[in-house]
């Protein structure tokens, strides 16, 4: 049996270290699309062979442990999206589908709050489908388009969107990470829920009213014309996605949808053209396709190697330094915040950071008289943030595919993220909200 060592969490610092790294030290020179000089499938192969090199056992047995990883049901499931999420997004704009749902959207919303409602209406659509991917899939192109029609920042706007879909993504009763959080700790979903909303509500206000004032003095372009029918694959898609819809199958219908908008209502395009528009979606994904079947596969290493079980050690052996845990709560909530946050970072995502560290959270909770309900709640919150926040995490790379941006730009506009940190984090310090006692 492999020992768990800090070692094998060694690949992942140096796949950092030479994707943020690069992109700084090119930033710093003055190379303009610093963080485009060296790619983040490239930056990973180092720390891929760095990690092999760590693995016990045979050469061919290291491989079949990375090639496993590679083939893990959650990243292929993300790479189907992010095809499928590529192909919708560029079929839809070539139809004029994203133009359209622009411009019916600034026909009817404010100037000053077009950015609090690409939020609200981001947030909506991800707390009902309970997918934070589908939704940034569906909604990062209306962000694109609502930055090119107005002043606003692209990276606003972007960041806008992945800030709502992870609020979503975090109090959404049907997502994954909500029902990992409360199996593990053995409560009920809506006990889960009105601890997170407790927090997460503060967090989005204050999102808002930061949002109305970065987009307060937004200049709006007249909205030009539009023809409903060509904000139908959009509407549909957010129809669909809300009564609970398969995301995969969600977007296929978008693609159709889109597709027949271009055959029966625009000129000149025929289904030579939908094809080409539909694999020029498959490329632009490619990159991130690409690093996140590697990142899945550098996961699995270095979780053989016992990395992650390390890094729960070290934190159960941390939280074990009072000397009478049920006067210190806090530190419990500390601990078990830091397990799952710590544990998203090494394997960059959420609902696997969750389950992996559930147990050791569970046990942490049990120690200090955490609730069961406020430990769940606690991981689902931080497992978000992080995620929310991660350069090579699915969400930011998918929006920054869409967007044509660094994702390591993105992560600084994300501001919900952020105000959830901070907000999460008063939470602790302050021991409320705390679930009222059971009768």
């Amino acid at each position: 049996m492999t020992k768990n060592s800090p070692l094998a969490l060694l690949p992942l610092g140096l796949f950092l270290a030479l994707f943020i790294g690069s992109g700084l030290y090119y930033h710093a020179a003055g190379t303009d699309f610093a963080f485009y000089q060296i790619s983040a499938p490239v930056a990973i192969l180092p720390a891929i062979v760095l990690a092999l090199m760590l693995q016990k056992g045979r050469l061919n047995e290291r491989i079949e442990t990375f090639i496993a990883g590679v083939g893990d049901n959650t990243i292929i499931t993300m790479a189907l999206i992010y095809l499928l999420a590529g192909a919708f997004a560029s079929v839809a704009k070539a139809v004029g589908g994203v133009d359209a749902t622009v411009n019916f959207g600034l026909s009817i919303i404010p100037p000053e709050l077009v950015l609090p409602g690409l939020f609200v209406i981001t947030a909506f659509v991800a707390t009902s489908m309970g997918t934070s991917m589908g939704t940034i899939a569906a909604i990062a192109p209306i962000a694109v388009g609502v930055a090119e029609a107005t002043d606003l920042s692209l990276l606003l706007t972007v960041g806008t969107v992945v800030g709502g879909a992870m609020f979503g993504d975090n109090l959404s009763i049907i997502s994954d990470t909500t029902i990992a959080a409360t199996r593990t700790q053995g409560c009920e979903m809506r006990d889960k829920f009105r601890l997170n909303f407790k927090i997460a509500l503060p967090a989005a206000l204050l999102t808002l009213v930061w949002l109305y004032v970065q987009g307060s003095s937004a200049q709006v372009e007249a909205p030009g014309d539009y023809e409903l029918i060509r904000v139908l694959p959009y509407l549909a898609v957010l129809l669909l996605a809300l009564s609970g819809l398969n995301v995969m199958l969600v977007l296929f219908v978008g693609i159709l949808l889109a597709g027949a908008v271009g055959l029966f209502a625009t000129e000149g395009y025929n289904v030579a053209q939908w094809s080409k528009d539909i694999y020029a979606g498959y490329t632009g994904m490619q990159e991130i396709l690409i690093l996140s079947l590697l990142i899945g596969g550098l996961g699995a290493l270095m979780k053989s190697q016992g990395g992650l079980v390390w890094l729960a050690g070290m934190i159960d052996k941390l939280s074990r330094q009072s000397e009478d845990p049920r006067k210190h709560r806090r530190s419990g909530e500390f601990s078990i915040s830091a397990a799952v946050a710590l544990t998203n970072v090494c394997t960059a995502n959420n609902t696997v950071a969750i389950i992996i560290s559930g147990g050791l959270a569970k046990d942490i909770a049990q120690r200090y008289g955490v609730d069961p309900r406020r430990s769940a709640s606690l991981m689902d919150i931080f497992s978000c943030v992080v995620q929310g926040m991660l350069p090579y995490g699915a969400q930011v790379l998918l929006a920054g595919s869409i967007a044509k941006l660094s994702p390591l730009e993105i992560i600084g506009n994300i501001h919900y993220c952020w105000i959830l940190a901070a907000a999460a984090l008063i939470s602790i310090v302050i021991g409320y909200p705390q679930p009222k006692a059971r009768s």
